[in-house]
């Protein structure tokens, strides 16, 4: 019987292939029987109606190949033909003609073209209105094969099909009494909802029709007449015509309790025929971040444990392909999916293995499995890797099952198991189209966590990836919760569990690292017991999306080892899928929240750690001959590697990606790498491919590491840009970007490593040649030279052995400043980032005892920078947020030689004008955040006439909007900074300016939790931080005239103001203020010293203000040493 999908067609959203030629003796049957049946005219007699029955069955039983041969026309010709001559009152004929159409347009892959269509739209449609009830079921079949990929064409006939009392709405009805007919017109409902790229799709109105109805047939449960096989058929064809829905019609679930309800059934449908599980869900799931329910009711003691879970690792599955007949009921009719596909790993390709005996399914991304369908037998066929493919395109006895659990028992675990993809496609495509913020509030009822002592496990998709029989529902599971993990970096940043909590409640940020540590537990568990090397790739790619995603800085150790030692006998699998994927995994170990300790030490850990394995089809190669193996006539020095110097052992990973790069893939490969190019003596491209990224990653955040096999990785880029392969050329070249940013890093002013370590890189002569060569290239006509070497002039200032240099300085900045009036803008952004980098310079060269650079720097070529950054600061984006940094630096270098001359006093006017409306305009967040930064580089310089000159109120004003208004947590970050910059009274200007700056700083605080966005909640507790420290510092330079006004501001929020300058003085700062305090002592070190000096002013006044600022003070101390138990501390206030 039908499924959703005409039985044999091709992949959703792609219509039917077109016809190969068939033997002539297939063209002369169709034209045999088809020619008799034109010469037919209509007859009512006995005679002629027997005739007709003949040639339908003749016409049904005739042997057709895949895609038949015979032309769509034809075929639409015939059944019109064959209707005309059956009228309606002629239930069997018209029961038979209906057999024909189905059977015809599913065999041939037909789909009929408009007018042709419209006269059997017609006869069908007035056929259910006139024949009787037991013919439905067989109309309703040609009505499905009718209007699949029709849709757009059945506009007129939609009233009629899906209206109030259309046929289509009433024979879906639950109160349908036929289940057969019931599933039937679900059937044909869920193909009108398929899509045609290009074509109108179903309204709005009956679009909510069908979704309601599917809905409704979803959480229905079985009645008493449906029996098992046709109930999951039922199931299926709903899930099917709701993934249409999403796919096709890009419906929104916009209501909560619309996308709830669905993701109910769908969760009820992931388990449905599970072994040892049967589940209850309430109609709706209602977002929230904690479990709601537990609904698993406990396993029956007797059940046997090869029921309750899949078979183990070693337990060895044959597989064996049969001839598979096509019937012509819908029961072996296969529905396909285009969403269920290889969810890939950064930049990687998927490489398809096949073995001799078994054809391959790129459906869900698992290759391997047999495919069924007509026209296949007796063929191999390797399906392409990105294109789309069933998911219930194999039957039980091929795939999931073993013959000897065939019979019905086998036939309903594989209809069981096609319901469960089913859901899991339909998911799928439900999370692609809602909101990742809208789908994170559903985290709980799908991820895992840990659960409590004596609780059982709540059942989530990993129940599925663990205990699921069909491997293919397994995959199916693993890519669902990938696409979940995918993009969840912000989400997922809020976790943390560094530090033990002892609280009554659970943090929610405990609860998402609980989630975390719970999928690292249940996917390496999933990895061991894995058997299916499909399977195995889906579970690595998505431990690898779980690794990019989570935050490990913020989680206790140890998550990345265990990834780390378990994954290392894949690497050596022979499979090269899972060999592609593991190395996709290590490099996002390698990549995330790099440099991480805990990664640093297992890459030094030794080479022989966990790389052999039972599993191993190949050797790994000892240090002495591994670089040995390059192919004759290689440019690679043949030297073997050995440990490097200051390392007890070399780095095996890079070892193992340069082997895997340059070296000839091992015999035990050549077999089954068909992934490869014919000929190929290498490993396949994209093992290859992803060697490569992983050493890039490592060169990024890991340059330490990767700097000891320098010269090796030069050569390994050079045999990459000599191969004709281009994306082998062009992740060669990544890597040497990667390189050169790594050197690059170790020579800016803030690097930590020691002169002693770094890679040298200019000689004296090489120095002068490429300094001379960039600077004649800045004058190139050519846009792209002429941005990359204001580029390079931007690194090469930040070198130390030229950043002293006063001629080579101003030489780059003249040539910085003539690319900025360039009619490029990428030639103008280039060159504001080398403004910006060499004004960076200007500041470390005020740090050095010698004051000669100052002196002889040109305050002529000072005064033009200014111009050009003012000018440069009116650009666009990509040019303003580098200009404004520029313009804060330049300040800040400006000498009270400068400032003394009346040239300057307009320029620094027009400047600080040009930062405070550069802070206040709705720029970019990344320019706003720059120019509060150069705001407070600003305030830095003491020669400055900060607090009375007429634009000291412009920039506090600016400045405090910012900390209260703006949206994006790190700028109101940056401007309270900003505002505890200055380091004298005076400078914050009037007693009514300070007045501002200090209620504006209490209102932020107020503020700092309003926020809707949950990307920006994680930087609630640095900006808190931020704000409890401004107003700490501005405690601390308060003169008598100011007390009256901090005091009132006191009076009104103190509580609010005491519990967060307490969560203050306890859990330390995040901010990104470096002169910030951040131990415990400092901290409170600097609320004594406020305390101290608001006494020292109280005393000599006498005022009440200044008592009651004492005490509000001395009252967070005392109940922070109270709490921490520091007696002595208590003894000193309370003396006081």
């Amino acid at each position: 019987m039908a499924g959703v999908q005409v039985a044999g067609s091709p992949s959703c959203g792609q219509l039917r292939e077109a016809p190969r030629e068939p033997p002539p003796e297939q063209h002369n049957g169709f034209r045999r029987l088809s020619a008799r049946l034109r010469a037919l005219r209509p007859d009512d007699s006995s005679s002629a109606r027997t005739e007709i029955h003949l040639l339908f069955d003749q016409l049904i039983s005739e042997n057709y190949s895949e895609g038949g041969g015979v032309a769509a026309e034809d075929v639409s010709a015939l059944l019109v033909q064959a209707c005309r001559l059956v009228p309606l009152n002629q239930n069997h004929l018209v029961s038979k003609v209906s057999q024909l159409i189905h059977h015809l347009l599913n065999r041939l892959q037909v789909i009929v073209d408009e007018q042709n269509l419209d006269f059997l739209m017609g006869y069908t449609i007035s056929a259910i209105h006139q024949c009787s009830s037991w013919t439905h079921m067989e109309i309703l079949q040609a009505l499905a094969a009718l209007v699949y990929y029709n849709g757009s064409k059945c506009q007129k006939y939609l009233p009629d099909l899906l209206g109030k009392t259309g046929l289509l709405t009433t024979l879906s009805d639950l109160a349908q009494s036929d289940p057969e007919v019931r599933r039937a017109a679900v059937h044909c409902m869920a193909n009108l909802c398929l899509s045609v790229p290009g074509q109108p799709y179903l309204e709005e109105p009956y679009q909510n029709i069908c979704f309601q109805a599917f809905l409704t047939t979803l959480q229905s449960p079985k009645s008493s007449d449906m029996d098992d096989i046709t109930f999951c058929m039922l199931l299926q064809n709903a899930l099917k015509g709701i993934q249409s829905l999403l796919n096709g019609g890009k419906m929104k679930l916009t209501q909560t309790d619309e996308l709830g309800a669905l993701l109910a059934v769908l969760k009820k449908a992931m388990f449905h025929g599970l072994p040892g599980l049967n589940i209850e869900m309430p109609t709706v799931l209602y977002p929230t971040p904690l479990p709601q329910y537990d609904g698993r009711p406990p396993v029956k003691p007797q059940q046997s444990e090869s029921t309750a879970s899949r078979p183990t690792v070693n337990k060895k599955k044959k597989y064996k392909i049969k001839p598979k007949k096509t019937p012509q009921g819908e029961e072996e009719e296969e529905e396909s999916s285009s969403e269920m596909e290889a969810v890939q790993g950064p930049g990687t390709s998927r490489v398809n293995m096949h073995d001799r005996n078994t054809r391959c399914s790129s459906s869900l991304g698992v290759q391997g499995l047999p495919v069924d369908g007509s026209g296949t037998l007796g063929k191999e066929r390797v399906s392409s890797p990105f294109t789309t493919s069933s998911w219930k395109r194999v039957s039980s006895s091929e795939s999931d099952y073993s013959d000897a659990e065939g019979g019905l028992q086998g036939k309903m675990r594989s209809y069981q198991a096609k319901v469960r993809q089913g859901a899991l496609a339909c998911f799928l495509s439900t999370i692609k189209s809602i909101e990742k913020k809208v789908l994170y509030g559903y985290w709980s009822a799908f991820v895992p966590d840990t659960p409590e002592l004596g609780s059982p496990q709540s059942v989530s998709l990993m129940t599925l990836a663990l205990k699921d029989p069909s491997p293919k529902t397994r995959a199916c599971a693993l890519q669902v919760l990938s696409a979940i993990l995918e993009g969840s970096k912000q989400f997922l940043s809020v976790a943390e569990d560094t530090s033990d909590h002892k609280r009554a409640f659970t943090p929610f940020s405990v609860m998402i690292a609980s989630s975390i540590r719970e999928l690292h537990r249940c996917l390496l568990l999933a990895l061991v017991a894995e058997s299916s090397s499909q399977t195995l790739t889906q579970i690595i790619k998505c431990l690898a999306n779980l690794v990019s995603n989570a935050p490990y800085n913020r989680l206790k150790l140890s998550l990345l080892t265990k990834v780390w030692n378990q994954i290392k006998p894949y690497i050596r699998h022979k499979d090269v899928n899972v060999r592609v994927s593991s190395l996709t995994l290590l490099g996002a170990i390698v990549s995330t929240h790099a440099p991480l300790p805990e990664v640093q030490l297992l890459l030094q850990q030794p080479c022989s750690s966990g790389l052999s394995s039972s599993n191993s089809a190949t050797p790994h190669l000892s240090p002495a001959d591994w670089w040995k193996k390059a192919p004759a006539g290689s440019s690679l020095e043949e030297t073997s590697v050995s440990s490097p110097k200051g390392s007890l052992e070399p780095c095996w990973l890079i070892r193992l990606c340069i082997s895997t790069v340059v070296l000839p893939k091992e015999d035990c490969y050549s077999g089954g790498d068909t992934g490869s190019a014919a000929g190929s003596t290498f490993e396949p491209s994209p093992m290859r491919l992803e060697a490569l990224q992983v050493l890039a990653h490592l060169a990024r955040g890991y340059f330490s590491v990767a700097q000891v096999y320098l010269m090796e990785l030069g050569e390994v880029i050079c045999k990459c840009m000599g191969e004709a392969d281009p994306s082998i050329q062009l992740h060669g070249a990544k890597l040497l970007e990667e390189l050169g940013t790594g050197l690059i890093q170790q020579y800016k002013p803030d690097s930590t490593i020691p002169p002693e370590q770094r890679v040298p890189v200019f000689l004296n002569d090489r120095q002068i040649l490429c300094i001379t060569m960039l600077l004649g290239l800045n004058d190139s006509k050519n846009r792209l030279v002429k941005a990359a070497t204001s580029r390079a002039l931007g690194v090469y200032v930040l070198f130390p052995c030229l950043r002293q240099d006063v001629i080579f300085v101003a030489d780059t900045a003249n040539a910085i400043l003539m690319s900025l009036q360039d009619k490029s803008l990428n030639v103008r952004a280039k060159a504001a980032w080398s403004l910006g980098n060499l004004t960076d310079t200007l500041i470390v060269n005020m740090e050095i005892p010698d004051p000669s650079f100052q002196e002889e720097f040109s305050g002529l070529l000072l005064l033009k920078m200014l111009r050009s950054a003012i000018e440069a600061s009116k650009d666009k984006d990509k040019v303003k947020s580098n200009a404004v940094r520029a313009l804060g630096n330049l300040l800040h270098f400006l000498q009270p030689s400068h400032i003394e001359k009346p040239i300057f006093a307009e320029i620094i006017e027009e400047s600080i004008q040009a930062l405070i409306s550069t802070v206040l305009i709705e720029a970019a967040m990344k320019v706003r955040w720059n120019a509060c930064y150069a705001m407070g580089n600003v305030f830095k310089n003491p020669a400055l006439p900060l607090g009375t000159a007429p634009w000291t109120s412009q920039a506090y004003d600016a400045l405090t909007s910012v900390v209260t208004s703006c949206k994006n947590f790190k700028v109101r970050i940056r401007s309270a900074t900003a505002l505890s910059i200055p380091s004298k009274r005076e400078q914050y200007g009037s007693v009514e300016q300070y007045a501002q700056i200090w209620n504006a700083l209490v209102t932020a605080l107020q503020k700092s939790e309003d926020t809707t966005d949950f990307l920006e909640f994680k930087y609630c507790a640095s900006l808190r931080t931020q704000i409890c420290q401004a107003l700490i510092h501005l405690l601390s330079l308060a003169s008598a005239s100011d007390l009256p006004c901090i005091k009132e501001t006191l009076e009104l929020n103190g509580d609010m103001v005491r519990s967060y300058l307490l969560q203050f003085l306890k859990s330390g700062t995040e901010g990104d203020d470096p002169g910030a305090a951040h131990s415990p002592q400092e901290r409170d070190q600097v609320v004594k010293m406020a305390l101290k000096h608001i006494s020292s002013i109280q005393a000599l006044t006498g005022d009440t203000a200044g008592r009651a600022i004492m005490d509000f003070l001395e009252n967070i101390l005392t109940i922070y040493f109270d709490a921490s138990g520091s007696q002595v501390t208590l003894l000193e206030l309370s003396d006081r």
